[in-house]
């Protein structure tokens, strides 16, 4: 399998690491989630968002991986942006749960360019 499949499969976990660190730290309510997440503020509000922006964004870049695979784009490039992408959208979720909005934007800025750049490549 090559490491950008590999990177498919992280990218798909960060929500899941966004929405653990949105809960952790007691007071958590698993009768009702969605409702609990919603009245959240601070670091627990911004790990959500980050969950929820990271769900959105990870459907292009699966996409953009898998046509990359099909039209036998350079591996190494795909790799590589791939690889860039995970990074970005990690640190992408490390700013925000700690509020640091420029890097926040820069990071998605950075993410969404390597995603466009694996189209590229394809």
């Amino acid at each position: 399998m090559t490491i950008s499949f590999w990177c498919v499969l992280i990218a798909g976990l960060i929500p899941y690491l966004s929405a653990g660190i949105a809960k952790s730290g007691g007071g958590y309510d698993n009768r009702n989630p969605r409702e609990w997440l919603a009245k959240q503020t601070g670091r627990r509000a911004r790990a959500n968002s980050a969950q929820k922006n990271s769900f959105e964004a990870f459907p292009l870049f699966a996409a953009a991986v898998l046509v990359a695979a099909l039209s036998h784009a350079p591996q190494g490039r795909v790799d590589a942006y791939a690889e860039l992408f995970v990074a970005a959208r990690v640190l992408y979720v490390v700013a925000y749960v700690f509020d640091f909005a420029l890097a926040r934007t820069l990071l998605w800025t950075i993410g969404i360019g390597s995603v466009i750049s694996i189209f590229c490549a394809a």
